[in-house]
């Protein structure tokens, strides 16, 4: 102590009064900080860190600062304090006000039950934030008949409505609340669609009424399986129940078709972030000005699949059932996850609306020169229509979905759907690219620390596949609007190795092969031997479309006609041989065709006509060997290709005569021309 004492005296200081003076010895020998009184020269000091306080007094203050308010992009129903007479929405004008309180509305009278003529309450906004449970102004409809049925336990709560959020807002919701939910090495979000990792067409359904019941293609080759509207109504009060029990569900507001006077209003109304992700990408996206313009939908798809249908509902045949109702303009999902029966069934509607408007929807791709020309390219999996139609040195309109009205060619989507299976950077550099953050990953394998996406394993299906924006593509062309088309493109992979590699058409014969939709598929057979089959859908898209192939393929001639667009065939299947013997027509070929067929060169080259088929072949093309151009060359054993020929004329023959018996027009005069342009024996 006395050392102490001495020490203190020594240094002629008492440091806890708070001065200190020169040549302070602290503990073994070291330096002691200082705290000087005195306000030190600028100059004296070396760094200066200080910034003004934060202006929050809380935690929660401070993480409401991180985030700017923006009510057109991000409109959220104010919350009335409880401490507070001040009205909800006195921080807005009175036309805002209006506005917010008819969209609030408008997504009630959509999740409105029918058995009690009422909308729930409904509140924007996550349940999660701090303040969700204060009362907020709403829209309720006022029941027909008010009796104690009227009330349930979903009548009493809110349903918060998380409206139109931004991706980064979806990946939150994702990864917070849905299991299987991870954002990859490229920032994209892998997700698992559940049991169903593919469309289930045997479940598609559609009501069947006064309307539809002449409207629509029934019966055999069909893809409309009829329902009766009191079957749609059960199916959809159970969606809707389970949608209005939730916590919180997400609604999507957005645009079919880029032609702005052919747009359609589309609502979705789902359970899951990932599914108001994959519509977000795949529909149009609405400025802000324009979502606050909205108003009431001219379509609304009510997605419950994480629920069941009932078995024992009349005319359900297991526990998924996809319903439309044309009269109602509504879709009921139940019982399936897969984010992919949204975007068909909504290709399906347009295969209704439009051709009413005489507007031709069609399954296709399209790009465009940089002078304008445009080519539709149709073909099924496997054809090349998604590598071929995506060309750098063209404007890319789209890549599956597309309108052909008076004023041209749109596209009906806001995004693409690729196939990932066995994707690489070197084949499709593209739709690799185009895998980044924003991006919905479907059922990939990744690895668990890197998250590196692993596109060869199918562990978890083989249809894996990527949904993002058009505007991922570099070439893509927005808006997505284009001309008249100049050039329609019918590819087959023709595994019989007996269509040439490219065949101009008439428009008969454009007529015959688009109903047709051919392409042959390798399959393996029990002993071990494999051998191509042949596949026919009608349009080449026969899952979606509405009406008779007929419709769709008198629309086509109809425009060809009037814009002067030719037909093609095109094989990016085998020659020399079938699967097996004959050989892969190199893509570098098919490409210097397509090259030729937009360059305008190939209209003016010499034709011969092939057998059964009569089919016109061009004798020569730039950079295509001569002798490739007509399969007979390329046969070794000319009999074996006239069988097989005979063969493959005979399944397209069998295959249409299923079209044969539907009358188009006043007489069967253009019907006869259609099946006049088939193969002759």
């Amino acid at each position: 102590m006395a050392d102490k004492e001495t020490t203190k005296e020594k240094n002629g200081s008492d440091f806890r009064n708070g001065t200190t003076i020169d040549n302070v010895v602290g503990r073994r020998g070291l330096p002691m900080i200082q705290t000087h009184k005195k306000v030190m020269d600028s100059s004296e000091i070396c760094h200066d860190d200080s910034s003004p306080s934060v202006k929050a007094q809380t935690i929660h203050e401070l993480h409401s600062l991180q985030k700017k308010k923006n009510n057109k992009s991000t409109p959220n129903t104010p919350i009335r304090s409880s401490t507070t007479t001040q009205s909800p929405f006195a921080s807005i004008s009175e036309e805002e006000r209006q506005k917010q309180k008819q969209q609030l509305q408008s997504i009630s009278e959509s999740l409105a039950s029918l058995t009690r003529e009422t909308g729930p309450k409904v509140v924007k906004g996550d349940p999660a934030s701090k303040g969700s449970s204060s009362h907020v102004d709403h829209h309720q409809h006022s029941p027909l008949i008010s009796t104690a049925f009227d009330v349930s336990d979903s009548a009493l709560k809110f349903t918060h409505v998380l409206y139109n959020l931004s991706p980064a807002e979806l990946y939150e919701q994702a990864i917070k609340y849905e299991k299987g939910s991870f954002i990859t090495a490229t920032g994209a979000l892998a997700t698992l669609s559940g049991a169903k990792t593919g469309r289930s067409p045997r479940d598609k359904r559609v009501v069947k009424d006064q309307t539809t019941q002449h409207d629509l293609w029934w019966g055999k080759g069909s893809p409309n399986i009829e329902m009766d509207e009191h079957t749609f109504l059960v199916n959809r009060e159970r969606a809707v129940d389970y949608l209005n029990s939730l916590e919180k569900v997400y609604v999507n507001d957005q645009f079919l078709n880029w032609d702005p006077e052919h747009r359609i209003k589309v609502r979705i109304v789902s359970a899951r972030a990932y599914h108001s992700l994959f519509m977000h990408n795949m529909c149009i996206r609405p400025t802000p000005e324009e979502l606050e313009e909205f108003g009431t939908p001219d379509f609304t798809i009510y997605n419950a699949g994480q629920f069941p249908c009932n078995r024992f509902t009349h005319y359900m045949t297991s526990s998924t059932s996809i319903d439309m109702n044309l009269t109602r303009k509504e879709m009921v999902i139940l019982g399936t996850q897969y984010a992919g029966e949204m975007k068909k069934g909504l290709f399906s509607l347009m295969h209704y609306l439009m051709p009413k408007r005489n507007i031709l929807s069609l399954h296709s791709g399209c790009n465009m020169g940089k002078n304008g020309d445009v080519a539709l390219f149709f073909g099924l999996s496997g054809t090349g229509k998604t590598t071929l139609s995506t060309d750098h040195n063209r404007y890319l309109i789209g890549d599956d979905e597309h309108c052909w009205s008076e004023n041209g060619v749109s596209n009906i989507e806001g995004g693409c759907y690729a196939k990932c299976v066995d994707l690489s950077k070197d084949k499709e550099p593209d739709i690799w690219n185009a895998i980044k953050f924003g991006t919905v990953l479907e059922n990939v394998v990744f690895d668990e620390h890197t998250r590196d996406v692993d596109f060869s394993d199918k562990s978890v299906t083989e249809n894996t596949r990527a949904a993002y924006p058009i505007e991922y593509i570099p070439n893509a062309r927005i808006p997505c609007v284009a001309p008249h088309a100049k050039n329609v493109i019918l590819l087959a992979c023709d595994a019989f190795g007996v269509l040439p590699p490219v065949s101009k058409l008439s428009l008969a014969q454009t007529m015959y092969h688009f109903i047709s939709g051919y392409t042959a598929l390798v399959a393996g057979t029990e002993d071990g031997i494999k051998e191509p089959q042949a596949t026919f859908s009608a349009c080449f898209g026969a899952a979606f479309i509405m009406m008779h192939p007929t419709k769709y393929a008198t629309m086509l001639a109809e425009k060809m006609q009037k814009h002067g667009a030719t037909g093609w065939l095109v094989n990016t299947g085998w020659s020399g041989g079938s699967y097996g013997s004959g050989n892969r027509i190199k893509l570098a070929y098919t490409r210097k065709i397509i090259d030729a067929i937009h360059s305008g060169c190939l209209l003016n080259a010499k034709y011969i006509k092939t057998e059964v088929f009569g089919l016109e072949i061009p004798t020569a093309i730039d950079g295509v060997p001569s002798e490739i151009l007509d399969p007979i060359n390329t046969w070794f054993e000319k009999k074996a290709y006239q069988d097989t020929l005979l063969k493959l004329a005979g399944l397209f023959k069998n295959n249409f005569d299923g079209f044969v018996s539907y009358k188009i027009g006043k007489d069967q005069k253009l019907t006869e021309e259609i099946v006049s342009a088939g193969p002759i024996f």
